[in-house]
């Protein structure tokens, strides 16, 4: 096992959440977006407007800090992050494009 291994399930493991969170924001977003019209309540997308726009924002970072490492090429890393700007896209780049960490064995 080599010394970057921990690191590598470490950054898997970050991919993933924020790939999840991010995803798991924008549908929560688009149900605030739904109440905001239905209902005339905008104060959950005044709240998760931004929040959301955050979660985004690290999961584009994290997939510039981190491509490489996955051997994608930087076209590929624009392409995953322009899904995580469409409804479940950052589910489908975590379900089918990132690898699943291996656990460490203690």
């Amino acid at each position: 096992m080599s010394a970057e291994a921990p690191h590598t399930v470490a950054m898997l493991r970050t991919l993933h959440f924020t790939s999840r969170l991010e995803a798991t924001s924008y549908l929560l977003l688009i149900t605030a977006t739904i109440v905001k019209y239905a209902a005339d309540n905008p104060a959950g997308v005044s709240i998760l407007g931004p929040v959301h726009g955050v979660l985004y924002l690290i999961y584009v970072c994290a997939l510039m800090r981190w491509y490489d490492h996955l051997g994608w090429s930087f076209s590929k890393a624009v392409l995953a992050a322009a899904l995580g700007a469409l409804p479940f896209g950052g589910f489908h780049v975590d379900r089918t494009w990132l690898p699943k960490p291996i656990p460490q064995k203690a």
